[in-house]
């Protein structure tokens, strides 16, 4: 079993398609299977975080599909990490995305992949920002 996050509103590779990644974390049974465009701005998160030795969590949220249900890993600066990528080309990263994903990190609740801000949607530190 594992986890898939497909957001709604996430862009498909140049074939047209969502291609899906993983994360491997740690000694965990399972791998968590995300969406590669999720999971590059996931990855940078994490890694951001890490490289400052912060502990969060992250959680999901199952499609019904695969059961429905929710689920929370620890992430901890002392587990291994592995992300590997279904597509070969990197996608461009959306820094609205990327700033919404680093906030919900530092929060209580820890980060959650939500949909990705669509093209022309207000960058929210702009808008805390009045621009």
């Amino acid at each position: 079993m594992s986890i898939v996050f497909e957001p709604v509103r996430g862009r498909p590779n140049s074939g047209g398609r969502l291609t899906v990644g993983t994360l491997y974390y740690g000694d965990a049974r399972y791998p968590i299977r995300i969406e590669d465009r999720a999971l590059a701005h996931l990855k940078i998160v994490i890694l951001t975080k890490l490289r400052r030795n912060e502990s969060f969590a992250l959680s999901w949220e199952k499609k019904p599909a695969d059961g429905s249900g929710r689920g929370t890993v620890w992430i901890h600066p002392a587990l291994s990490f592995h992300f590997e990528f279904s597509g070969s080309k990197e996608p461009e990263i959306n820094m609205a995305w990327l700033e919404k994903m680093s906030e919900s990190a530092n929060r209580t609740l820890g980060l959650r992949i939500d949909d990705e801000p669509r093209e022309g949607e207000a960058d929210p530190a702009a808008a805390r920002a009045g621009v």
